[in-house]
């Protein structure tokens, strides 16, 4: 579904002529092509999953957001323009994101249905937080509030 999306946004940009969204929809599906070709590898033929595409997707937001920041400290404000245009289009192809109470309440259904009891139970919590939520939650803000719900806090 999403792959579909992807190549329909493109036909849509070209004709629009938005040459922003053409070439970042153009990153997306060539950094999905590869992703394809790297998986083919581990025996997946038919591509990646739909999780694993959310997660390539929030990494392009997240390389876009490190890179703003260098940008601006560089005196760059246009480049960081840029980026900030190409994540408000990366981010039309995600579900929307989960608040942090949602998250929250998320991490105490894991912790409880996979009987996680300790902080040595974290990477089992963060795994099927991974498959259940990919590309509606921040792991990086959700690791922590994982290791404080584990250690009692």
């Amino acid at each position: 579904m999403l792959r579909t999306r992807l190549n329909e946004a493109l036909k849509e940009a070209m004709r629009a002529k938005n040459q922003r969204a053409v070439s970042t929809v153009r990153l997306i599906l060539a950094a999905l092509k590869d992703r394809d070709i790297a998986a083919r590898s581990r025996g997946v033929m038919d591509g990646i999953d739909e999780a694993e595409m959310m997660s390539m997707l929030q990494s392009m937001i997240k390389q876009r957001g490190e890179s703003i920041k260098m940008y601006e400290q560089g005196g760059r404000p246009e480049l960081a323009e840029q980026e900030r245009e190409e994540i408000a289009i990366i981010e039309g192809f995600l579900p929307k994101q989960m608040s942090e109470e949602e998250t929250a309440a998320a991490i105490r259904t894991v912790i409880g249905e996979v009987g996680a009891t300790s902080i040595k139970d974290m990477g089992k919590v963060m795994a099927e937080l991974k498959t259940r939520h990919a590309g509606q939650m921040d792991f990086a803000k959700a690791g922590p509030v994982v290791k404080q719900q584990l250690s009692g806090g």
